[in-house]
């Protein structure tokens, strides 16, 4: 029975996606972060899904008229790039075999963000597009957030099987970063059945990164708790739920789960901590004896015999100073950009979506640089769908601030041709 919903579902999102290719995009995004076909039981959790998705998406594109060129934006350009710099380290990797099946496996990651760009052309299709990305996540976290609270919190929470995420610390900080994206939602509808379902998902995610055992995830928790604070507009009310909340948590939680965040004070007792500090340095100093190429995709095996635990580390040890210039200047300067495009369309009528959206994907930004600090996750799919959501928010905003601009002075000249000719007559 499982088998048939599954296939059924794929079926119907292959219709989509020819009758409409942007919704191709939207259902590339489910089957990328909730991986459906993989709780099947049968045949159809072995169906390549995804990549039948992607050839439907692909062939629908070229026949559709409905679909813009790449926005003209600094980020696509150096993200371009980043991909290119990946295929010259790679071809001087010390594990070429494993560097080059890592390499194509990152393109196949890559190469289906870009209908991303291509169809999502108007703002209403990236609002779907995010709340698609954040029900997928948040489908998973809400089960696994009653399975916590149910269980004491004893048994560790995993993500969609087969994901990028599926680990038990990756499954946190994917739920961490989609909080902030449900809260769009929130502040972008009027229906009170979905913002009743919102207000009751959000505690059960919390619960499910509790219940990850991470401590990474535990500080991005902290980190995203106290900015939801900040932004939120109703902090009288807010404040008071998140401290009966952490009481609550308390009661709940096992006391094996305090002694491991303790280690977090005592991480010079704790063998695990001192082994990732061992080998961040170890890829700190390969990486300034080869600067340009790094390790290659895989050197971890080569260089420390042990993984990364950090998406920052693994970026400049496995290829070098300039890829980490261009990776983090795409995380840098999305960041910059949601923060300071509020700003440019403050107090104009009509666009106060501008800053719910910057605001809240700017949460799940900081949530994923807090989170790969401990987890090697900076070929993340998840990190590159924010950045290029973020392309197209200040590509419409701006569309959208111009036209209103061109209306207000179109007004204007009126108003004054009025006046003129009023003065001619008197």
């Amino acid at each position: 029975m499982r088998d048939i919903a599954v296939l059924l579902f794929l079926l119907f999102c292959i219709g989509g996606a020819f009758y409409r290719p942007w919704l191709g995009v939207l259902a590339l995004a489910v089957f990328s972060y909730l991986n459906p076909h993989a709780y099947a039981w049968g045949a159809v959790r072995g169906l390549p899904a995804f990549q039948v998705l992607f050839l439907v998406v692909a062939v629908s594109t070229l026949m559709t008229k409905d679909r813009q060129a790449l926005p003209k934006d600094w980020r696509i350009s150096v993200f371009f790039m980043l991909w290119f710099y990946f295929l010259l380290t790679t071809t001087q990797a010390y594990f070429p075999v494993a560097a080059w099946e890592k390499f194509w496996f990152v393109s196949k990651i890559f190469i289906p963000l870009i209908f991303t760009l291509i169809l999502i052309n108007t703002r209403e299709k990236l609002f779907y597009l995010i709340i698609t990305i954040a029900c997928s996540i948040g489908l998973v976290a809400v089960k696994g957030g009653l399975f916590a609270v149910l269980t004491g919190f004893s048994h560790r929470v995993y993500g969609p099987p087969a994901t990028q995420f599926y680990e038990n610390n990756a499954f946190a900080i994917a739920v961490l970063i989609a909080i902030p994206m449900l809260l769009l939602w929130l502040r972008e509808t009027s229906d009170h059945r979905v913002r009743l379902g919102i207000y009751g998902a959000i505690p059960l995610m919390f619960a499910a990164a509790l219940s990850s055992w991470s401590r990474g995830a535990f500080l991005t928790m902290g980190v995203l708790t106290l900015l939801l604070i900040w932004h939120s507009k109703r902090k009288f009310l807010i404040v008071p739920l998140f401290i009966i909340g952490a009481f609550l948590a308390i009661d709940f939680l096992p006391q094996e789960w305090f002694g491991r965040m303790e280690t977090l004070e005592t991480y010079e007792q704790d063998a695990s901590a001192m082994g990732r500090i061992r080998t961040w340095k170890d890829g700190w100093h390969h990486t300034l004896q080869h600067p340009f190429k790094g390790s290659g995709f895989e050197g971890w095996r080569w260089v420390t015999e042990r993984d990364w635990h950090s998406a920052y580390v693994e970026m400049f040890a496995e290829h070098g100073f300039v890829a980490f210039g261009l990776w983090f200047s795409l995380i840098t300067g999305t960041l910059l950009n949601l923060t300071s495009l509020p700003k440019k369309v403050k107090g104009v009528e009509g666009m106060e979506w501008v800053q719910n959206y910057c605001y809240m994907l700017r949460l799940s930004l900081i949530a994923y640089c807090v989170g790969t600090l401990f987890l090697g996750l900076s070929y993340w799919d998840l990190l590159y769908h924010l950045i290029f959501i973020a392309v197209l928010v200040k590509q419409f905003a701006l569309k959208e601030l111009e036209e209103k601009g061109g209306s207000i002075e179109n007004a204007r000249s009126r108003q004054r041709a009025s006046f003129n000719k009023l003065n001619r007559r008197i």
